[in-house]
């Protein structure tokens, strides 16, 4: 099987890659980049369809590669696959130390409806509203992931774009194996009180503090935007909508914490309970 080589930085096929770091021309296409070996095995595993491959023979000092390299030559044809110079690798690539291995693959549907909630086990969920930063994105879906979340949930209007590179990234891969929805509050709202969750609303001005809290029920733990928190879609329901504001005692200077970092005291408080 021969396939294309690409060396130069402006062909067209590098350029549109270039392009798909952004997320017009992701939306557009219904395609994202996704590169790293750890990444595309776990996509690969969790049924990610690949679209396009293209390799490096230059950067590729990984095993695995060969093993990612020879699904691609046995699932694409010919025309799918290319091999580009270095230059042209690196200007297509979003690290600082590529590992010579990248794809485009094909957006997965994130409705609302679509989530399964398996019977048996309380479901826990993490519901996060208006997360802009993709690192953030990516911490809170390895945390979901660690703790045996049912489902993350993303809402607000912010737009969080789960198919950012960085995102991606900071996931390890865990985007294509944890359960996930996008939807707006008021459709998130509805969901969790459908499903008899209790939704417990994280706030620096809450009096009942984490630990206090029952998590041995369906549970949906909120989380805020990094900047000013919940809005209050969420927080002026507490007292009418049987939300249960809860904090997380500070007791330096700083107000808050990294938002991942939250959740994750939040969710293993709730493991710890349900392993009690």
């Amino acid at each position: 099987m021969s396939f294309e080589k690409i060396a130069s930085r402006q062909n067209p096929r590098v350029l549109r890659l270039v392009k798909l770091r952004e997320r017009a021309a992701r939306v557009a296409e219904g395609v994202f980049l996704l590169e790293g070996l750890r990444e595309l095995e776990r996509a690969v595993l969790s049924g990610i369809e690949i679209r396009e491959f293209y390799f490096c023979p230059e950067l590729i000092r990984n095993p695995l590669a060969e093993k990612v390299f020879a699904l691609a030559k046995k699932t694409l044809p010919a025309a799918a696959i290319a091999e580009l110079s270095r230059p042209a690798f690196e200007k297509v690539s979003y690290r600082e130390k590529p590992e010579g291995v990248l794809a485009v693959a094909k957006m997965r549907s994130h409705r609302l409806e679509n989530l399964r909630v398996p019977a048996g086990t309380p479901p826990l969920f993490l519901v996060a509203e208006s997360i802009e930063k993709p690192g953030n994105l990516g911490a809170l879906l390895r945390t979901a992931d660690s703790a045996g979340c049912t489902a993350l949930i993303c809402c607000g209007d912010a737009g969080t774009d789960i198919y950012n590179p960085n995102a991606i990234r900071a996931s390890q891969g865990t985007l294509f194996s944890v359960p996930l929805a996008v939807a707006s509050n008021e459709a998130a709202f509805a969901w969790l009180k459908a499903q008899g969750a209790t939704i417990f609303a994280t706030s620096p001005a809450a009096k009942k503090v984490y630990w206090d809290c029952d998590f041995r029920v369906p549970a949906a733990i909120l989380m805020g935007t990094e900047a000013t928190g919940l809005t209050d879609f969420w927080l002026g329901k507490c007292a009418d909508a049987g939300i249960v504001p809860v904090s997380i005692p500070q007791a330096g200077l700083a107000d808050s914490l990294n938002v991942s970092m939250a959740a994750t005291i939040c969710l293993f408080e709730a493991v710890r309970q349900r392993n009690s």
